[in-house]
């Protein structure tokens, strides 16, 4: 068995040492896709442009100009004479927020009344909306607290007597709250995926249609030998892979590695086998190379969706929760999340751990069965 597994396990070493291109297709771009993922997947928004018309201008008008400017939150591209002219630059796309201090808003908040501030937010994206009306929020509330302990004390924000609240927020594992820090492991995690999937599943197709699977079973070599002459290579490839991204997520992003680099190991190794189980069955339901590609595209991206990559599991539907049990994707992200982040080991991850090598069983197991199944 030994001998007949290193001939398969040579084959595909020399095919790839063959491919000139090979490892460039394999690295290069897997390295380029980490970088532009690293700078393009944020939630943070900078320099949301703004168009600002000051119908009051008075002092504390001015001085609220001042806050949106001094935040570095935003870019005021026009500073309106009419509303009419702050719609038409929502309109034009020329600005996202439109901000109109109304008459009247320093006297208002003079005498303790509620001063006139309109914001207009153009909801075409949401995500950027909310984003930016979380911003306009933390500025009046900051220019509130400015006017009640300046020249505004009767002004709005001011404090209820014998009423004090004291808040002290410290954020863990990440202070500065920095989304990069999420979004690199998640990156790490999708992009092994989706590369050890598709090398799996053209695998074996590319066997059959050139006919050198019917060659190889006719040989002594038996079913499993060769799924796992198969595998073993892309399984090596995928934990390269892994080990790059994360040294490029480590060196060039600064995300903290504070765990351990045996558990890393464990949880990506684990990984690893479901994502090879998952293309090889891929592989077996295809005729074709096309095939590969078609269903590759129909599995792979739905489950990158549902991993928890960028949108929160608990907010899908329950059943989409649930689908998302089968998924390896999903474990494995919680894993590196947590061992680059937190430092925690075994005794925190090994249902995650459990569930990989469960499903790396199952994908494995119903791959075998389909290979015999094609073949008889």
């Amino acid at each position: 068995m030994i001998r007949r597994l290193q001939v398969m396990l040579m084959k595909e070493l020399l095919e790839l040492r063959r491919d000139r291109w090979a490892m460039f297709r394999l690295i290069v771009p897997l390295l380029i896709q980490v970088i532009v993922f690293g700078y393009a997947a944020t939630f943070t928004v900078n320099n949301v442009s703004l168009s600002l018309l000051d119908l009051d201008r008075s002092q504390g008008s001015r001085e609220l100009v001042s806050h949106f400017v001094a935040s570095g939150r935003f870019d005021v591209v026009d500073r309106a004479t009419s509303q009419h002219a702050v719609e038409a630059d929502i309109d034009a796309g020329r600005a996202v927020v439109g901000v109109i201090i109304h008459a009247g808003f320093a006297r208002a908040l003079d005498s303790g009344k509620t001063a006139p501030l309109q914001v207009l937010v153009d909801g075409t994206n949401s995500n950027t909306a909310l984003i930016a009306l979380g911003y306009v929020n933390q500025i009046v509330a900051g220019f509130q607290s400015h006017a009640a302990q300046s020249a505004w004390p009767a002004g709005a924000g001011a404090a209820v007597p014998g009423l004090t609240v004291s808040m002290s927020e410290r954020p863990w594992y990440n202070q500065d709250l920095a989304d990069r820090w999420f979004f690199i492991p998640g990156v790490i995690g999708t992009l092994a995926f989706m590369q050890v999937v598709s090398l799996t599943a053209f695998a074996v197709v590319r066997e059959r249609e050139v006919g050198t699977l019917e060659q190889i079973m006719v040989s002594p070599i038996r079913p499993y030998e060769f799924i796992l002459g198969k595998t073993v290579p892309f399984f090596l490839i995928g934990l390269v892979d892994v080990a790059l991204v994360t040294t490029l997520g480590v060196l060039w992003f600064g995300v903290p590695f504070v765990g351990s680099i045996w558990v890393l190991l464990l949880g990506a190794s684990l990984f690893l086998i479901a994502a090879l189980g998952m293309g090889l069955l891929l592989s077996t339901l295809s005729r074709t190379q096309q095939q590969a590609f078609a269903l590759n595209f129909f599995f792979v991206n739905p489950f990158m969706t549902l991993s928890g990559f960028a949108f929160p599991i608990s907010a899908m539907p329950a059943v989409l929760q649930w689908f998302t049990r089968i998924n390896p994707l999903r474990y494995f992200l919680v894993v590196i999340r947590a061992v680059l982040l937190k430092g925690v080991g075994p005794e925190v991850l090994w249902p995650s751990m459990l569930a990989l090598a469960a499903l790396g069983v199952v994908l494995l197991t119903l791959s075998v069965l389909r290979f015999n199944k094609s073949l008889d």
